[in-house]
């Protein structure tokens, strides 16, 4: 399970305010959303990355998890959560397949082949990063944090670099990876159709996350 309770955060402007919700295994979650209007920001409140100014998360077994070390946090972020960001993050002058081979360490997982075969990068991953194109490498970064096996998956605009026939293969493959899994995804997208995918779906608007 996934809880927020009493969400709150701010920078120069309040951004949302006493935000509840819960979503648990096997179930998926959509924030739409104007451009800055804190989608991004949730994520990162959710995945460990941000402390709220106000509220708790609870992830999986693990209460408050802003009260944890940041030893146990790490642990975490580790083990039991994936981020997909916006920017895909792969180390330069590694291979595709190098960068994989980095999270099956952190991890202690297996590259999955039927994966990258439905991520339809099989062909490219013995390339450099430097070498293959946005939608490959944002592929490709997909395919890292599903090598770690994460238990909950948080999602920023994950196919923004893709057209529109490969974002629906890829989340095809990330929503049955959910399920066959009874993981958790959280995703953050301005692409309504995507957003209907999920169990849960809400729009950020007016400092609130109201359902739709």
């Amino acid at each position: 399970m996934l809880k927020a309770t009493g969400l709150t955060h701010h920078f120069e402007n309040l951004l949302y305010k006493d935000l509840d919700f819960e979503i648990f295994a096997g179930e998926s979650m959509a924030i739409l959303g104007v451009s800055g209007s804190g989608k991004s920001t949730i994520l990162n409140n959710l995945s460990t990355m941000l402390k709220p100014i106000k509220g708790k998360v609870d992830i999986l077994d693990h209460q408050d998890i802003y009260s944890l070390s940041n030893k146990e946090l790490l642990k975490i972020r580790r083990y039991d959560v994936g981020i997909i960001f916006q920017s895909h993050y792969l180390f330069r002058g590694f291979t595709g397949i190098e960068n994989l081979k980095v999270a099956c360490i952190l991890s202690s997982m297996d590259i999955d082949e039927d994966m990258l075969k439905a991520l339809n990068i099989s062909e490219i991953v013995h390339q450099n990063v430097g070498e293959l194109s946005g939608g490959q490498q944002q592929r490709l970064s997909i395919a890292r944090v599903l090598t770690k096996k994460p238990k909950v998956i948080f999602a920023d605009e994950p196919t923004g670099n893709l057209d529109k026939e490969t974002a629906q293969s890829v989340m095809k493959v990330v929503f049955e990876y959910i399920k066959k899994t009874q993981g958790i995804l959280v995703l953050a997208t301005h692409d309504e159709k995507m957003a209907r995918e999920c169990t849960h779906s809400f729009l950020l608007e007016n400092k609130r996350l109201n359902k739709i």
